[in-house]
């Protein structure tokens, strides 16, 4: 077969065009909520560990390095690599039964943590939780590309992606209050798992409710797989692994460029979200429930004002023909994250420190959605959930690995100190902010050409 034929974008199929997604938004927008909703889920399963970080080292007996491996390459290595097999099924496969397959699995992994006796037992149903989110963004991702137009696809991925923020905002704010009425309590008898520590509890709060949202996401309909391409006779066609790779390759420069800026924005995030507790716990004196509430009101405010505005940025640009929008965003996005959480994790005052942290979780959010929506954007649809996979596989191989993992590292082994870790989370956010702008702004030529190729009529109109 003529793989290079292949490469060469065809028109999209007719009844899926992008005027047929121009209609009534009412369907689409519920489906938003759906998905964003799972998403948010996953994020209150994947951040849980933030508020458990001291009951969790006196009762496990384990380090900062080791609490930080907990909340990143113990959930993230099982995450990446299993994500790439699930993208093939979700180009070939419905996407509305993976995510469903996905959130049964990694609820009750969650819920599983409660009875972990060591290090290592948590550590492997992390791995499980890992395994069974790894179906949910690129199925995601897919499935709202085909259901909104591209002029709105940034805004609508942005609005997904707030699941980031309101489900770590909402494990802060459970995990928080979970962990102080429980305090009263050092044990509690649960059916079948029998006796724990009373802060296990939260593992079976956050994990077992995830049951009902899949009845939840079968309200949703698998739409029309849409932007297509397609032989001369008009069939639309089938790629193999290898064809797949030829169309990556085809943009290797935007593509590999994109994830690794998402990268380092993401470990700039996870920086903040694993340790953001710790910090004001131990530095300020604040009790878990006071953290929790507080910094989780936080990060679902901002994070999602951040990210709203992001999307209507980036949608803005690309009505005005300037396609590489969604990078620029990016750009803006790292010189006020590295600004504005600096100055508050090096502040000595606890009001300054969350008057700061403001502005910086609004200009963290704002390229996350859009990075999400210029990644399919430029590739067609047969290949979006492998593409995604591998997106994604980079991301989080990269961010959620590193991001949790070096604040504790530079804790342990650079200054030996736990009250330092506001120096730890500063070096770390800082240093990734910065190669994320650097990495965002080289792809601008690349990224625009990608686009006219895959969007013809783009390029005649400017």
């Amino acid at each position: 077969m003529n793989t290079e034929a292949k490469v060469i974008p065809a028109k999209p199929v007719p009844d899926a065009s992008e005027d047929s997604r121009e209609g009534s938004l009412v369907y689409p927008s519920y489906v938003l909520i759906v998905l964003m909703s799972c998403y948010m889920l996953s994020f209150i399963n994947r951040q849980i560990l933030a508020l458990l970080v001291a009951p969790m080292k006196r009762d496990l007996h384990i380090s900062d390095s080791q609490v930080g491996l907990l909340g990143g390459a113990a959930f993230a290595i099982f995450y990446t690599f299993a994500g790439l097999p699930l993208g093939r099924l979700v180009d070939t496969r419905s996407r509305r039964n993976l995510i469903a397959v996905g959130i049964f699995l990694w609820s009750l992994m969650t819920a599983s943590c409660a009875a972990a006796g060591s290090f290592w037992t948590l550590f492997t149903g992390r791995i499980g939780v890992g395994v069974g989110e790894a179906t949910l963004s690129p199925a995601a991702f897919s499935l709202i590309a085909d259901y909104f137009p591209k002029k709105k696809l940034g805004r609508a991925l942005s609005i997904y992606s707030m699941g980031i923020f309101l489900g770590t905002g909402l494990a802060y704010i459970i995990g928080g209050t979970v962990v102080q009425l429980v305090t009263r309590w050092q044990t509690v008898t649960v059916p079948i798992i029998g006796t724990i520590a009373s802060w296990r509890l939260t593992f079976l709060v956050v994990g077992l409710p995830g049951l009902l949202f899949v009845l939840w996401l079968f309200t949703i309909k698998e739409p029309i797989r849409r932007d297509l391409m397609r032989h001369a006779d008009g069939a639309a066609m089938k790629f193999s692994f290898p064809e797949v790779f030829a169309q990556a390759r085809l943009r290797w420069q935007s593509l590999i460029g994109l994830a690794l800026a998402m990268v380092f924005q993401s470990m700039a995030g996870f920086a903040f979200f694993s340790w953001a507790a710790a910090f004001f716990q131990r530095l300020h004196g604040w009790s878990p429930g006071h953290s929790g509430r507080t910094i989780g009101v936080m990060i679902m405010f901002f994070g999602c004002v951040g990210m709203y505005v992001g999307g209507t940025m980036s949608d803005r640009w690309q009505r005005r023909g300037v396609h590489e929008g969604p990078l620029k965003v990016g750009v803006i996005s790292a010189v006020g994250t590295a600004i504005f959480f600096a100055a508050a994790m090096l502040n000595s005052s606890a009001t300054w420190s969350l008057i700061f942290i403001a502005p910086a979780l609004l200009f963290f959010g704002m390229p996350i959605g859009t990075a999400y929506a210029s990644v399919q954007m430029i590739f067609p649809n047969q290949v979006r959930g492998q593409v995604s996979a591998f997106f994604m596989f980079v991301l989080n191989l990269g961010g959620l690995s590193l991001g949790p993992y070096l604040p504790g590292f530079f804790n342990d082994h650079i200054f030996r100190n736990e009250q330092m870790i506001g120096v730890s989370m500063t070096i770390t956010i800082v240093g990734a902010s910065l190669l994320q702008l650097i990495l965002f702004r080289a792809c601008y030529s690349h990224y625009r050409r990608d686009f006219e190729r895959m969007h013809p009529s783009a390029a005649v109109a400017l």
